[in-house]
């Protein structure tokens, strides 16, 4: 008889799960993924608005664990000729044999330029800072000077790691974590550096530092191994033809063609998790827009569910009152995004990269000035030219702003945030107002798990979790941990991997991404 495991979220964790168990256990354990939304993906997910689409948050597609690479190559096959961009530039880049044309299919996987930078002081800065002579001109003779000063000092008196604001400190000297990290880091998270915890920092800029970023230029001309290289020094990564969305849009057809019916459902929230006398999961209760409500038995419970919306929902067992508050007060930060779709933006390349009509060349720019609130500035055309409805003739850009569900911004009327957004562009000289052909404003909530408050009582909530054999927590929101991609991936075939093994310990799922090391050698 087959087993069913109920899955909350139709995310990169959660699909991944599903995908993971039909083709480990050959439709031995069967998945049910419940979706509380209408849309595939998470947070990972394609807003397609008039024929152009939005990458909520941009993500790149780069794991160091290779397995992940081919994951995503199996699932959107690399290109096999060159998209319109590179056609038109007569750009030149490895194509895979045989493989499908972006031009004429849609399931294809494209190799694109991974090119972010700065905008500080309006001027272009890149990311992360290099040892450029253009750096140094942009920063000016005193600037300079002090920003090298302030790195021989950080390297000869190292700060206790407290806090993120002494982890970056470490990295780069103070001067420059002034510059270029502390104004950017309170825009996303809506607290000073010094109120938050190094554990942000050291998952998400590994083994990034100044001294870093030195050894990368002395060793780049004879290193062939990219698994080795820190996430965001990377030069290249691949990108699904229309975004993250329609690679798990895919994994959610290939779920339900695996499993030979309907088992990626959405519209229908988690709203009770059913507790039995062995203190197992025995069903799970979803709920749908119209308010019915159905009763799904189950032999595992796999939750990419915010642990704020999971330990309220644990029905049939006492949940100890310190696990209820940590859980439902943890910290998390939302999200706004603004399209604009222009005529074309004011900025232009002055970089070495060829680009259509003069375009900058970005992905997404980190806007560090501090007279705007936008946080990061996403340029669409660059990510993948089909997001674009007609890539030749117009800009689509997406402007991100962090914020806090009920906060002046999250309650700010659409048309006057949008309004706001164009007007911060055009003060930073980067759009004019009149070039706006079409926008739209989408909000995301708890899009970023936070590193502070209750958050250092996680341990607690992650311990009476445990104590559940078959209630397994995956991804970003399910372990309140700022994860990749990849990682949320990882933590569901770990996941997998346990059920099928019978493994009682959680520990290895919870381990994913914890370590400086963590899949950084083959």
């Amino acid at each position: 008889m087959n087993s069913i495991a109920v899955i909350a979220g139709a995310g990169p964790a959660g699909l991944t799960a599903a995908y993971e168990l039909l083709k480990r256990t050959k439709g031995r354990i069967i998945p049910v993924v419940y979706e509380q939304s209408e849309e595939i993906g998470g947070i990972s997910r394609t807003v397609n608005h008039n024929g152009n689409r939005i990458d909520i948050g941009g993500h790149r597609f780069f794991s160091k664990d290779e397995n992940i690479m081919q994951w995503w190559r199996d699932i959107t096959p690399m290109q096999g000729a060159p998209a319109i961009d590179d056609r038109i530039l007569g750009k030149e880049r490895e194509l895979a044999p045989g493989g499908p044309d972006p031009d004429v299919e849609d399931r294809v996987m494209l190799t694109r330029d991974r090119v972010s930078r700065i905008f500080y002081l309006r001027k272009f800065f890149d990311y992360p800072i290099s040892l450029k002579w253009r750096t140094f001109a942009n920063m000016g003779l005193w600037r300079t000077i002090k920003a090298g000063c302030g790195y021989l000092s950080s390297t000869l008196h190292k700060r206790k790691e407290d806090s993120l604001e002494n982890f970056y400190i470490n990295r780069f000297g103070k001067p420059l974590y002034s510059m270029f990290f502390e104004d950017y880091t309170e825009k996303v998270w809506g607290l000073h550096p010094s109120r938050l915890g190094a554990d942000w920092g050291s998952q998400r800029v590994k083994g990034l530092s100044l001294s870093g970023i030195l050894k990368e230029v002395i060793t780049r001309p004879f290193r062939s191994d990219k698994s080795k290289v820190e996430t965001s020094l990377i030069e290249e990564f691949i990108y699904p033809k229309y975004g993250p969305g329609q690679l798990w849009e895919c994994v959610a057809a290939d779920v339900d063609n695996l499993a030979g019916k309907k088992a990626v459902i959405t519209g229908h929230q988690v709203t009770a998790v059913n507790i039995g006398p062995d203190n197992k999961v025995v069903s799970v209760e979803t709920t749908d827009s119209s308010g019915a409500v159905s009763t799904t038995p189950c032999d595992f419970f796999i939750s990419t569910m915010p642990l704020a919306e999971l330990i309220p929902a644990l029905k049939g067992i006492d949940v100890p009152a310190e696990v209820m508050e940590t859980a439902t007060t943890l910290p998390y930060r939302d999200f706004i995004t603004v399209g604009l779709l222009l005529d074309r933006l004011q900025i232009v390349n002055e970089t070495r990269l060829r680009t259509y009509a003069g375009r900058v060349p970005d992905t997404w720019i980190y806007i560090q000035e501090r007279d705007v609130r936008i946080g990061r500035l996403q340029i669409f055309n660059n990510w993948s030219p089909y997001m674009v409805k007609d890539y030749e003739n117009t800009v689509w850009i997406g402007l991100e702003y962090f914020c806090t569900e009920g906060d002046d911004l999250w309650q700010m009327p659409r048309d006057k945030f949008i309004e706001m957004a164009i007007a911060e562009l055009e003060h930073i000289g980067i759009i004019k107002a009149e070039g706006v052909m079409d926008s739209v404003q989408i909000k995301v909530r708890k899009a970023y798990p936070a590193y502070h408050g209750s958050y250092y009582s996680l341990d607690k909530v992650r311990a009476f979790l445990d104590t559940i054999p078959n209630l397994y927590c995956i991804g970003r929101n399910g372990q309140h941990r700022y994860n990749n991609m990849d990682h949320s991936m990882l933590t569901a075939m770990e996941c997998v991997g346990n059920i099928i093994n019978g493994v009682d310990t959680k520990d290895n799922i919870w381990q994913v991404n914890t370590e400086g090391n963590y899949h950084e050698s083959k």
